[in-house]
């Protein structure tokens, strides 16, 4: 089950106005280019933005996502039509052939156990092509990210367009290292409804991933800095195992 952030249909009409920066995404499109990429699966498409910037750049692609509320907004988007949108998880996926799979926005953290995160390592496997990408970003555990996630800190007070004026932080609710839980709240003030969603995160170091996605059949072929959010996460380059795509030595960055 998908957290209510994506969920409900209200929070997930209101994700793309709240956060509309999405220089995150950058990383993933010079990828794109780079390796001459021209179909793609993005696991954990939420509402889209990613899918539909590949397909205006004429890609095959394919989008899944647990939320159908996101993925009602995802299909509104210009290049939406172009797209094929699948609802569910990775395990659901049918047969694919693609040269890259996608996990953006730090989707890889929301598999908390080590069963959820192989069978969908093994499911991204399934779906490339043997010579294919796996391309995906984690945030960087010794950072300690979820110390900014406070109301202090997070606190907002926006008007959107449509909407009105919306009242919004974050709040840690749990640590218990490797996962970090917290809770989002959204006031409206039109109505004086207040939305909570609960989310949890797992917090893997690099070498953790580097040992999952070995067992689940990818070499690493790189480590590469975030460019919008330098030393705060890594960008992990993997192909399926026997028939990489980079011709030079595996480089890490490592700590």
């Amino acid at each position: 089950m998908a957290d209510a952030i994506f969920e409900d249909g209200r929070l997930a009409e209101i994700y793309d106005p709240l956060d509309p920066d999405r220089t995150d995404l950058d990383a993933y499109i010079a990828l794109v280019g780079e390796f001459g990429i021209r179909s793609v699966l993005d696991i954990g498409c939420g509402t889209g933005t990613f899918a539909c910037l590949l397909a205006r750049m004429e890609r095959d692609v394919t989008g899944i996502d647990p939320a159908g509320a996101s993925l009602d907004v995802a299909r509104r988007k210009p290049g939406a039509a172009q797209v094929r949108w699948l609802q569910g998880d990775a395990t659901a996926l049918p047969p694919l052939q693609v040269d890259m799979v996608t996990m953006t926005g730090n989707v890889a953290q929301v598999f908390l156990t080590d069963e959820a995160w192989g069978s969908t390592l093994e499911a991204a496997h399934e779906a490339l092509k043997p010579d294919g990408l796996l391309v995906f970003e984690v945030r960087d555990p010794v950072r300690e990210a979820w110390r900014g996630w406070t109301r202090d800190q997070s606190f907002r007070r926006i008007e959107l367009p449509g909407v009105g004026l919306i009242e919004t932080w974050v709040d840690v609710t749990e640590i218990s290292p490797p996962l970090v839980s917290f809770r989002h709240t959204f006031i409206f003030e039109v109505d004086g409804a207040v939305l909570v969603s609960d989310s949890t995160l797992r917090f893997r170091d690099m070498a953790e991933v580097e040992d999952t996605l070995r067992t689940s059949g990818f070499v690493l072929e790189e480590v590469r800095d975030a460019p919008d959010r330098p030393g705060r996460e890594f960008v992990f380059i993997a192909t399926r195992r026997n028939r990489g795509m980079l011709k030079q030595e595996p480089r890490r960055r490592l700590r």
